[in-house]
């Protein structure tokens, strides 16, 4: 029997936080992961580069060279780590680094130079994998549905996946009928602002300064009137909503800073809750990934406003919270390679399936 292919897996999310690197095989699983951080100084550019500035096109294409290079830098450590080598990846998804996500203009734009990707590291690329969904009318967003199911999902419950990274989003795997997921909203991306502006660190650890304040119900009521929470399935969001311009418009006057945390915790914990109860109010459990599944505040406020499941993070079913979405990108390589659809009409509102990504070769 032929040894089972071998692909990776290469995500940076709208936290901005790094690169998680994978590598998955259809039989295998995850055998090998990596996480490095960005440095501050690429972090700092690419947040630049979610608002218009001068010369915006030589510094994204700038950017799309370091992200590049760091994808590069985390993929050969971790073929490394792994004892594999270049060739034996049959090929890597990369999602490259969203700055700008408008579908309803007709466009998503996710930095990154996957020809250099491929000449640093020796592995067939396959990037670019939103824009396709876009051209057939979809979001482009979440393509991770499909993966969670195949992951996730079970015959006999109603499961949902919800992935908290800087936007967090929903995948709804019911035992009878189709798959479904869209945005919910914020994740730790107002969160995490809020936190480096009045404490320094780029995110409150575990909740915990979120966690000494109180909400505020004025403010609360103020944020939830944001129009994008009424929108209904397909939709999808980003920096270009909701960013540091968006939470200086809302707080108006002076708050204590440590209860607008708890407010925005509260707002992220409810838009999902909220989402959650009205397109699949019987489901069974709650599958947290992403960087958001740490915030213990978060999740115990999450499991407040969803008394009648149970919450729990990725790693209790098979797959560590911070592995999941670079894991969905190597799948999605994967099925590039097979020439299938990575995405769900249901999902999108794309007009068909559709085979995502552009291939760079080696």
């Amino acid at each position: 029997m032929s040894p089972s292919p071998l692909f990776a897996g290469l995500m940076s999310g709208t936290s901005l936080d790094g690169v998680d690197a994978v590598l998955w095989s259809p039989n295998s699983g995850v055998t090998a992961h990596r996480f490095e951080a960005f440095d501050p100084a690429l972090q700092s550019q690419l947040l630049r580069l979610n608002q218009s500035g001068p010369d915006e096109l030589h510094q994204a294409a700038l950017a799309a060279n370091a992200v590049a290079r760091a994808y590069a830098q985390v993929l050969r450590t971790l073929l490394e780590e792994a004892g594999a080598r270049p060739q034996d990846v049959s090929a890597a998804g990369a999602h490259g680094q969203t700055v700008r996500h408008r579908p309803e203009l007709g466009f998503t734009v996710q930095l990154l130079n996957a020809a250099l990707l491929a000449e640093l590291t020796g592995v067939d690329i396959v990037a670019d994998l939103r824009s396709r969904d876009v051209a057939a009318g979809g979001q482009g967003a979440p393509l991770v549905p499909a993966f969670h199911r195949a992951v996730f999902g079970r015959p006999d419950a109603d499961i949902a996946v919800l992935n908290i990274g800087g936007m967090a989003n929903l995948s709804l795997l019911p035992a009878q009928g189709p798959t479904g997921g869209f945005d919910t909203g914020p994740g730790n991306v107002l969160l995490d602002t809020w936190h480096r502006h009045h404490q320094g660190p780029a995110f409150d650890a575990g909740g915990c300064w979120a966690a000494t304040g109180r909400v505020l119900p004025d403010l609360l009521a103020r944020w939830q009137s944001e129009p994008f929470f009424s929108l209904p399935p397909p939709r999808s969001t980003g920096r270009d909503l909701f960013d540091w311009t968006w939470l200086q418009q809302q707080v108006l006057r002076s708050f204590s800073p440590a209860d607008v945390q708890a407010t925005l915790a509260e707002l992220t914990a409810w838009s999902i809750a909220d989402a959650l109860n009205r397109a699949q109010p019987a489901t069974n459990e709650l599958i947290v990934c992403g960087g958001g599944a740490f915030n213990l505040d978060l999740l115990h406020r999450l499991q407040r406003h969803l008394p009648q499941l149970q919450v729990v993070t990725s790693d209790r079913r098979g797959l560590p919270p911070m592995q999941v979405e670079a894991t969905a990108f190597a799948w999605l390589a994967a099925r590039f390679t097979a020439r299938e659809p990575g995405n769900l009409v249901c999902v999108t509102g794309a007009q068909g399936p559709r085979i995502l990504g552009a291939l760079y070769p080696a």
